[in-house]
């Protein structure tokens, strides 16, 4: 594979996960782990190696197997998108929960990146995603509409030179502040949260956050709540099955309780902040809180 302007993203990881759709993110971060990439000739073992144009990368191993399947084949759809900010460079939406970004295994309906290539094409611009919320997790997606302003927020976002707001409600109860800095996956990881209000009920406390993330590893603000023992409400994957059984039953979450709330940042001597409200969904939850109480 040569790196060209148009394919160029200037960390290799980035660029492997955009040209090998295919492949599970374990997957290529092994191939780089086990130095089977290389990149003009030479191993490279660090997933944020500095490519430039022009560069040749190769994969020394037969990739077929670690191929996932991919059921839908992406077509634009049209989408009722809630778009919260838009210009030349940038589209920044409230994504609902329950919409997986992209097809894959056992996706049979319409994709975010669907509905998202049907307005580019009306709009005249290529949508290009920077980075992600999982399916059950709705607020701010930004989305770039050039290679060059995808580098450029890609480049913000892992700088860490972006203030990510989300707010999530967890077990227990937790003090007025607090840090989390748990590494992930051997990899530095921080967290900060401040707690709006703690609720108590006949099935225990729970406390309502605003939660910032100074990193961005995969799954972070759910990982690290769950290791400090007070896992966000509805995470059956790291949080407590039986209580999340009871608490739907009790005030009908049909979810996990997160959402990302506002993303702030300098793009182009503009300073942008984008806000999206907490979705039907999870007001009706705090409601059924208050009135529990």
């Amino acid at each position: 594979m040569i790196v060209t302007e148009e394919n160029y993203y200037s960390r290799l990881d980035k660029f492997l996960r955009k040209k090998l759709l295919n492949l599970p993110l374990s997957a290529i971060y092994k191939l780089i782990r086990t130095g089977k990439i290389k990149v003009n000739g030479k191993k490279v073992k660090n997933p944020s190696y500095k490519i430039e144009i022009g560069d040749e990368i190769t994969i020394e191993e037969d990739i077929s197997k670690y191929n996932r399947e991919i059921n839908n084949k992406v077509v634009p759809i049209k989408m009722d998108l809630d778009i919260v900010y838009e210009d030349n460079d940038i589209l920044i939406i409230n994504k609902p929960a329950g919409i997986p970004i992209h097809p894959g295994k056992g996706t049979h309906i319409a994709t975010l990146i669907e509905g998202l290539m049907y307005y580019g094409q009306e709009k005249n611009f290529t949508p290009h995603l920077v980075h992600r919320l999982d399916k059950h997790t709705s607020g701010i997606l930004i989305i770039a509409k050039n290679t060059q302003s995808a580098r450029e927020l890609g480049d913000i976002i892992a700088g860490r030179s972006i203030k990510k707001e989300y707010i999530a409600l967890c077990k227990g109860k937790l003090s007025k502040e607090g840090k989390i800095d748990i590494p992930l996956e051997n990899k530095q990881a921080l967290t900060t949260f401040i707690t709006q209000k703690v609720y108590k009920t006949h099935l225990g406390e729970f406390s309502l956050l605003n939660v910032n993330i100074k990193t961005g590893r995969k799954h972070q603000i759910r990982k690290h709540l769950s290791l400090i023992n007070h896992p966000i409400i509805g995470d059956d994957v790291y949080g407590d099955k039986k209580l999340n059984r009871e608490f739907k039953r009790e005030y009908g979450l049909k979810r996990y309780f997160l959402h990302c709330h506002s993303m702030e940042f300098y793009f182009k001597n503009k300073h942008i902040t984008a806000t999206a409200p907490l979705s039907k969904d999870l007001k009706n939850v705090l409601k059924n809180l208050e009135k529990g109480e």
